[in-house]
């Protein structure tokens, strides 16, 4: 016999104290409590044995008293001929006289349940660019202000609650190339932040040897439409990239790295304050650039890479 594994009874407990309630006079509440049930399951198991004995106190199979018969293999495969013209299920159904229910089971277990199945997946396209600072891929994050550990924290859903305190963004820069990256936490992601980040990365980047000739963005209103960006990439004659609209993996070294700075420094404990999730960053940035090694660099740091691709020894 196999018992639910939350069942508080076992059907020799069930009859137990039903003739608790029939023989030995007890109220329905007082055998109910002495089984741990509620009165209401304790009146339930009281009626199945009044109905029908001890054997009614038996677990009952889950299983279906009917089974619905299966779409015959003829009717599965017209639905996979329909569907492959870019039929919709509605329209299956009216042509085939099936109702809609059964033609989108049909569909879902064959894999065909949304219409871009249909579709051959696009290629994945990974590329890496030569020349440190060849390639710059810039992004930004946004983050909710901390001001005190949260209940999903703390679990107590009764202390401090920081509503309404705002937003601030992390932007990220990094090298196609080796991957070494620079971060700010900055108030937005509006133009005058968006520029003056791209001046300070630029000569972040300058610092370590790196002469940038593209940059790759969004189509964020900022990058994209802000004279003061223009300006600044012209300053450092750099060309302008943007991402395929909707397509976020072509920024994806970008991407990559803000999953990992989520992962690793963000997200990575409790912070009472933004300060103090702030204060972590230029430590987290070090040890990214100088000791994590990457897997997509043949596990060598950033700055190993680098020095690799600038010919230092160093």
């Amino acid at each position: 016999m196999n018992v639910h594994k939350n069942a508080r009874l076992t059907p020799q407990g069930r009859l137990l104290m039903v003739q608790r309630i029939e023989d030995a006079g007890w109220t329905v509440a007082s055998a109910a409590a002495a089984a741990g049930l509620s009165v209401r399951r304790a009146y339930h198991w009281l009626g199945r044995y009044r109905a029908g004995g001890e054997r009614m106190l038996e677990d009952r199979s889950s299983a279906p008293a009917r089974y619905r018969a299966p779409v015959p293999a003829e009717q599965v495969a017209e639905i996979e001929v329909l569907r492959r013209q870019r039929f919709s299920g509605p329209k299956i159904a009216a042509q085939l006289g099936m109702p809609c229910s059964t033609v989108g089971l049909v569909l879902r277990r064959l894999g065909l349940g949304r219409l871009e199945a249909l579709e051959p997946k696009a290629p994945v396209v990974r590329y890496q660019r030569d020349r440190p600072g060849e390639l710059i891929h810039i992004d930004t994050k946004k983050l909710g202000r901390i001001d005190g550990v949260g209940h999903r924290i703390s679990g107590d859903r009764r202390g401090h609650r920081a509503r309404g305190i705002g937003w601030e963004h992390l932007h990220v820069a990094v090298d196609d190339a080796c991957r070494l990256a620079y971060t700010e936490i900055l108030p937005t992601d509006r133009g005058a932040d968006c520029v003056g980040f791209l001046r300070r990365a630029h000569a972040w980047f300058s610092s370590h040897g790196l002469l940038i000739e593209e940059v790759m963005t969004d189509n964020a209103w900022a990058y994209t439409h802000t004279r003061a960006f223009k300006d600044a990439l012209q300053a450092m004659g750099a060309r302008h990239l943007t991402t395929k609209p909707y397509c976020p993996r072509t920024n994806g070294k970008a991407e990559r790295f803000i999953q990992t700075a989520m992962r690793e420094w963000l997200y990575v404990k409790a912070y009472p304050s933004s300060q103090h999730r702030t204060d972590d960053m230029l430590p987290w940035l070090h040890w990214y650039n100088h000791h994590r090694n990457h897997a997509g660099i043949n596990a060598l740091t950033p700055v190993q890479r680098l020095n690799n691709l600038l010919g230092n020894d160093s």
